[in-house]
């Protein structure tokens, strides 16, 4: 009877533990040098930046997660971006970190990324401070690193398809939301016109740059771009070019076509229409190389320079359909599951 009795008072204490509620999701700060952080429009601005990093709710330590990074837009935060997509909400759901980076207003005062900065565009830059950062949370938060994705909205999201680019062994996809290709502009000069004439540089041969300088290993680096045809800030042709620069970065045979046009799309492998409640349409185009995906692009019938479905009480926010949260989290998910040899590593827990 009494081994009886320990047994249960064993089992009822782990029943308790086993059913304590999860650890609340938390927000944490930190900061990250790199030694080729300077950035050359401002040099005088010390090589760091300030970052957030969200730890899920519940997040178990005896496992590695991925780690998604979000960069945000200009005149944003940190803070503002996380709210604005809801990234934490989807982080409790599905399991991942979030690292935001900051901008500081010395660097750019209105709190842009310097995507038009040479060193930057190059893969020095605030490119590096941000891959600096990737592999320090990495190490802190226990991230599995073949799950590393990085995402931005505007310039933020010009700022990860120069990740993208120029790490392409650092991360596994990237998505950009209203946003440009690598070294779309040839300096901060260029940069305004860029923004509504397209890039003013041949973005496809940075692309082929990259890919050449790696071989004959092979790149895979998916991409999500997701573009309002109403987008007043950065035209349209911005995304088409970024998915022109991605395709040939993957090695896709729709790379080789000829463009006709600098912001027209090559034929997809799929296209679908996908109707909402509200009236707005978003088309759906997709290209894979042996049978994987290499590029999504989502185009939103209507949709401004903003979040597709985010916080309205926000700048640069849509409540409108689609989620582009939710489509960035789809995306990842099928991004990373479908990479040569990681058919069985999801990124998201279901």
């Amino acid at each position: 009877m009494t081994g009886f009795g320990w047994w249960q008072r064993l089992r009822a204490r782990v029943a308790r533990w086993l059913a304590r509620e999860p650890v609340p999701g938390r927000f944490e700060s930190g900061a990250k040098f790199s030694i080729h952080g300077w950035v050359g429009i401002a040099p005088a601005v010390w090589p760091s930046r300030e970052f957030l990093v969200y730890v899920p709710k519940g997040r178990p330590w005896f496992r590695r997660v991925p780690l998604l990074v979000l960069c945000h837009g200009c005149k944003q935060t940190p803070e503002d971006i996380a709210q604005g997509t809801r990234i934490a909400d989807l982080a409790d759901r599905a399991g991942f970190v979030v690292l935001l980076p900051r901008q500081k207003e010395s660097a750019n005062a209105w709190h842009c990324w310097n995507w038009f900065d040479e060193r930057t565009a190059q893969g020095e830059g605030e490119a590096a401070i941000v891959a600096a950062q990737i592999r320090s949370v990495r190490r802190a938060y226990r991230v599995d690193r073949k799950r590393v994705v990085v995402a931005g909205m505007s310039a933020g999201g010009a700022l990860a398809a120069i990740v993208g680019v120029r790490f392409p062994d650092l991360v596994s996809a990237i998505a950009v939301h209203s946003g440009l290709p690598c070294g779309a502009a040839r300096s901060a000069v260029t940069a305004m016109s860029v923004l509504q004439q397209g890039p003013d540089q041949d973005v496809e041969a940075i692309a082929d740059q990259a890919r050449a300088r790696v071989a004959p290993r092979d790149i895979r680096v998916p991409l999500l771009a997701v573009h309002g045809d109403g987008d007043s800030v950065v035209a349209p042709r911005n995304g088409a070019a970024l998915v022109r620069q991605y395709l040939h970065l993957n090695g896709h045979s729709a790379a080789a076509e000829p463009a006709g046009a600098a912001w027209a799309l090559p034929p997809a492998d799929s296209e679908r229409q996908v109707p909402h409640p509200d009236g707005r349409m978003e088309i759906v185009r997709e290209w894979r190389r042996d049978g994987q995906l290499v590029a999504r692009h989502v185009e939103v019938a209507g949709l401004g320079h903003a979040w597709s479905g985010g916080d309205a009480a926000l700048p640069y926010n849509d409540a409108a359909a689609p989620d582009a949260t939710a489509l960035l989290g789809d995306f990842f998910a099928d991004a990373v599951s479908s990479r040569p040899g990681g058919a069985k590593r999801w990124l998201f827990r279901r």
